[in-house]
């Protein structure tokens, strides 16, 4: 099973660039954040052209939104509201061979590392704290499990690059690192894209808009990522980042896509 994940930073504007992906890549499960869609606006006959015919969407207007697009079969969907907020940041389906999958789009925090100063920052910590909870809280211990989604930190320091010139920056803040672990323990996670390579080596899955020649810069983070719990570790068979996806057309997404590869 090929799984992917993607913050398309909208998908119908985006849609010829989520076809391509998936011509030239066949992934089996295709899961997006940001999609900026409502529910009934998704683009699900074109998708569904390509084989894409179980679906499960949470969206909302201009913001937000996550889905699950799978040629294999899904059940036990659903999704959970975090923090109070109908933000539609998470949805989750069950794959066959019992394996849960959870799909997450956490908040971006703003630019002020300071929750008492900005209420988005506060936001992403509280929505963090939740996340640990709920792995504390997941019962069937060796029930095969993957998280994935654009999660907005970039714990390691070979994750962003410059790790001392980011340390106050949002998504690589040590507050931010150290809560992202705590999830990581919660759930027993394993992040299946660093078990192949190593912390030593230099990882981006985004370049910001900003910079008018992200390739020459190279100055990414890797904020996109694909977690296993333990069951599925020895079934890991590779894993892929599209970076040349940030150059498709003159406008891509400022993220790109990351794949792995699971025996199932």
């Amino acid at each position: 099973m090929r799984i992917v994940t993607w913050n398309i930073n909208s998908v119908r504007l985006r849609l010829d660039m989520v076809l391509r992906l998936v011509d030239d890549y066949g992934p089996d499960v295709l899961c997006l954040q940001e999609t900026k869609v409502i529910d009934d606006a998704f683009p699900q006959k074109e998708l569904a052209a390509r084989g894409y015919v179980h679906v499960h969407v949470r969206g909302m207007k201009s913001y937000n939104g996550v889905a699950i697009l799978s040629r294999l079969p899904l059940s036990g969907t659903g999704g959970t509201l975090w923090c109070e907020r109908q933000d539609c940041r998470h949805v989750q389906a069950e794959l066959p061979g019992g394996i849960e999958l959870h799909n997450f789009y956490i908040p971006a925090g703003g630019d002020i590392p300071d929750p008492d100063l900005n209420d988005k920052f506060r936001h992403k910590l509280r929505f963090l704290d939740e996340l640990a909870a709920w792995g504390e809280a997941l019962e069937d211990r060796a029930k095969p499990r993957i998280l994935v989604g654009d999660l907005n930190i970039a714990p390691l320091e070979n994750d962003v690059w410059s790790h001392r010139q980011l340390l106050g920056v949002i998504s690589h803040t040590p507050v931010e690192v150290e809560k992202m672990d705590a999830m990581m323990r919660a759930g027993d996670w394993v992040d299946a894209v660093r078990h192949f390579l190593p912390p030593s080596e230099k990882l981006y899955t985004w370049w910001s808009y900003r910079s008018a020649d992200w390739g020459l810069s190279d100055r990414g983070r890797r904020l996109d990522h694909i977690w296993v719990t333990p069951p599925l570790v020895p079934r890991l068979l590779g894993y892929t980042v599209l970076r040349e996806a940030r150059g498709w057309g003159p406008k891509p997404s400022d993220h790109v896509p990351v794949m792995v590869d699971i025996d199932i």
